[in-house]
């Protein structure tokens, strides 16, 4: 008999602690536009190009040493642009397959 009452307690825990985690998903989401996160996303790759050009100027001049930290720099900087580019091209895909939909 114990053995049946401690395995539903260990369900009953299971299920209020998973009840509690899509509880805490719901809440933890705030409810941002999609232009604010987009535009922000913009912003993080432009920032992301300029500190790579400023090191790279800076270890040119001499200021920099790190030659690692101006490589990383550049290829972050690289991949963010790389990543805006795809998002770019598959959203006008997007576009021009909804505008070639027969209506």
């Amino acid at each position: 008999m114990e053995v049946k009452s401690l395995h539903s307690l260990i369900v009953q825990n299971q299920a209020a602690q998973k009840a509690s985690q899509v509880e805490n998903i719901q809440h933890a989401a705030p409810n941002v536009d999609f232009t604010e996160r987009f535009s922000e996303g913009l912003n993080e790759v432009a920032r992301a190009q300029n500190n790579a050009s400023e090191l790279a100027k800076a270890y040119e001049l001499g200021t920099e040493t790190d030659l690692a930290k101006v490589m990383v720099a550049q290829q972050v900087s690289s991949l963010g642009f790389q990543m805006t580019l795809n998002v770019r091209n598959k959203a006008l895909s997007a576009y021009k397959d909804i505008m070639n939909m027969p209506v």
